[in-house]
């Protein structure tokens, strides 16, 4: 599998997304495709890279992180990734700080938004009696 190619169609069917998507990757520099003529050719890499790219969105990081992610296992100077380990650790404690934080603020909404709505119930009930 890592012999194969994908044109820029073929990696938006396979992901779900448009080839717009794609482009709009490669403009913020996440993606460097081949080109043959005019054409865009996507090795296994490009493919593994677009497939981080995708996880890192569907798990509310931004695109800069996600680049800082990606450059960092690019880096040379380090081979074993403990750069690129480190600073995932990191955004991955901010992001899950974040979302507790966001989980709390959804249950006390939650909790009201009952409360109002088991109001509502009993005051409908009252006008019906």
């Amino acid at each position: 599998m890592k012999d194969k190619l994908w044109t820029i169609s073929e990696l938006g069917d396979e992901f779900g997304i448009t080839t717009r998507t794609i482009r709009f990757y490669e403009d913020k520099a996440l993606l460097k495709p081949q080109r043959a003529g005019p054409n865009r050719i996507y090795n296994y890499r490009d493919r593994a890279r677009l497939q981080l790219i995708l996880r890192g969105k569907r798990l509310g990081f931004s695109l800069s992180e996600i680049k800082e992610y990606i450059g960092l296992y690019d880096a040379e100077l380090d081979p074993m990734h403990n750069e690129q380990l480190a600073y995932l650790a990191d955004v991955v404690a901010k992001r899950m700080t974040t979302l507790e934080e966001q989980l709390c603020d959804l249950q006390e909404m939650i909790s009201e938004l009952s409360l109002i709505q088991a109001e509502c119930q009993a005051n409908m009930l009252k006008k019906i009696s």
